[in-house]
């Protein structure tokens, strides 16, 4: 694939001398959303977290591999505060900073890379919180604590949080998951419209919800890639099914690779 948003080649994780992830190797294309799917405790959230390096934040965590934004080495280019530029990150529990405000909320990116205020500022703020589906809802309450608003909507303040800096890849980690269905629907369609501008690589447990939102995707079980193709045919075998074959077979396809690579 040429001029993929992420390029990641033999990557391997390790927390401690526990090995996590082995020998990824995924290439996701621009303007789309790529699903990373797999039981869990299989590695799907340590992928995401390697990417934009806050892997790094485990002082037990050791990276091997390479892994690329926008054709740039993560991890050999880039301090690693400087990776929040090319990935933005949204987590499964909503989490925005309670000490702030909304428009504090979506300001803090660009504050603490530069842009301390005035009319460039609230341009950026706004532009965020348009893309996240929210200034309609938010844009006379600016000033008040980012506590008071619902949880579907502190999930996408996040999001505007995260576009705020202007990234072109942005990583969720099962962002619906603690939702009501009218929110999830609401996230869902948020996806789709950002893919136009945006590369999303979402970690979910959910295959309908990949199905629903993503191109792409990929099956990770034990640490590993064990399928990964164009939604459609990656669900030409039932997922539930190929999990519990994955399960009945773990000893010949699972540990027969990783003797290989030992």
């Amino acid at each position: 694939m040429e001029n993929p948003a992420v390029r990641i080649q033999n990557l391997n994780v390790y927390y401690g001398n526990e090995q996590v992830l082995f020998n990824i190797n995924l290439s996701v294309p621009r303007n789309s959303v790529y699903a990373i799917l797999g039981p869990s405790g299989c590695g799907k959230s340590t992928l995401l977290r390697t990417i934009n390096r806050l892997i790094e934040l485990r002082p037990e965590a050791r990276v091997e591999g390479k892994v690329e934004i926008m054709g740039i080495d993560v991890y050999r280019e880039l301090p690693r505060e400087q990776v929040a530029r090319l990935a933005g990150m949204v987590f499964q529990m909503p989490n925005p900073l309670p000490h702030l405000s909304i428009y504090d909320n979506v300001a803090l990116g660009p504050r603490l890379h530069g842009v301390a205020k005035g009319r460039k500022l609230d341009e950026i703020v706004r532009e965020a919180l348009e893309q996240a589906g929210l200034w309609e809802e938010v844009k006379n309450k600016l000033k008040k604590p980012a506590t008071s608003l619902s949880g579907g909507q502190q999930q996408r303040l996040c999001i505007a949080r995260a576009l705020a800096l202007r990234p072109p890849v942005l990583l969720m980690d099962e962002p619906t998951a603690n939702l009501d269905p009218v929110n999830e629907s609401k996230i869902e369609e948020l996806i789709r419209k950002l893919s136009r501008e945006t590369t999303i690589i979402i970690v979910t447990h959910d295959p309908e919800q990949a199905k629903r939102v993503a191109n792409r995707g990929a099956i990770i079980f034990k640490g590993k890639i064990v399928k990964e193709n164009f939604i459609d045919s990656l669900f030409a075998v039932p997922y539930y099914d190929l999990i519990q074959k994955l399960t009945l077979e773990e000893r010949m396809i699972i540990e027969a690779l990783q003797e290989k690579d030992r």
